[in-house]
């Protein structure tokens, strides 16, 4: 009598969710780490506060993979994640900047920052050629994209003037007003222009960063960033109250129809 043998063990992967999103961490720690070396000696606070900012984003990524774990992550994600890990570092020197400990204008940040907004226009490509696009990949994306925005904001506010914190802030209050407004939570149509305007903002916040760029450059670009981000907005705004209230107006037609 033969005994069966046991089902082999599934192979380990670096690519688990649980395994990148530690690495991810790990990362993010050890870039935040470089940032300090690169800062004027910094007070043991301003240190520690800088260090935690770092894994924020770690954070948001995880919230976002969640669905996926514990499978594995594709490689499109993996480029993706490279925002995440970026924005960590950004975001740790953010706080070093409004400490007075870093100056915002150089080129290892808008080296940084350069690679980061690189990564952004890989992963798309990525996804769509390996066959992995979907819904998870497009809101880990989507949450990158805000999360490396957001910091971009901060750092550039300190150049250009707190304003540039709009650009930074309109995705969370577009996400905020959607509690109050039920038709911002129906899905966006795709558009190139929205795709294209929503591109220019981390290279418009990245002027702000170049040492060699006179501030007041890099204050019209931003500007000019913020003005084509409130149109890109607005036009979202306007089509889904549109499309809200033709939504509405569809079932009391019906009901009339019915009646007759």
């Amino acid at each position: 009598m033969t005994t069966a043998l046991p089902d082999p063990a599934p192979p380990r992967t670096l690519r688990r969710v649980s395994t990148v999103l530690a690495l991810l961490a790990l990362g993010q720690l050890i870039l935040a780490l470089a940032i300090l070396l690169l800062a004027a000696p910094a007070a043991a606070a301003l240190s520690a506060v800088a260090l935690v900012s770092s894994l924020t984003p770690a954070l948001v990524a995880a919230a976002t993979l969640r669905p996926r774990a514990p499978g594995e992550v594709t490689t499109a994600d993996l480029l993706t994640l490279l925002r995440h890990l970026a924005a960590g570092a950004l975001a740790a020197a953010a706080v070093l900047v409004l400490g007075g400990a870093l100056t915002a204008q150089s080129w290892p940040l808008a080296a940084l920052i350069a690679a980061a907004l690189l990564s952004d226009a890989l992963d798309g490509p990525v996804a769509r050629r390996t066959g992995t696009a979907g819904p998870v990949g497009a809101r880990l994306d989507m949450e990158a994209d805000a999360c490396l925005a957001l910091v971009l904001s901060v750092l550039a506010a300190t150049v250009v003037g707190p304003w540039a914190l709009a650009i930074g802030l309109m995705r969370y209050a577009y996400v905020a007003a959607s509690f109050i407004r039920p038709s911002l939570r129906r899905p966006l149509d795709f558009s190139q222009l929205r795709r294209v305007i929503g591109g220019l903002q981390g290279v418009a916040l990245l002027t702000a960063m170049v040492p060699v760029l006179p501030t007041q450059a890099a204050t019209a670009i931003i500007a000019v960033a913020l003005g084509l981000l409130l149109v890109s907005f607005g036009r979202d705004v306007i089509a889904l109250e549109h499309a809200q209230r033709r939504a509405q107006r569809m079932p009391s037609r019906d009901h009339l129809r019915r009646r007759r």
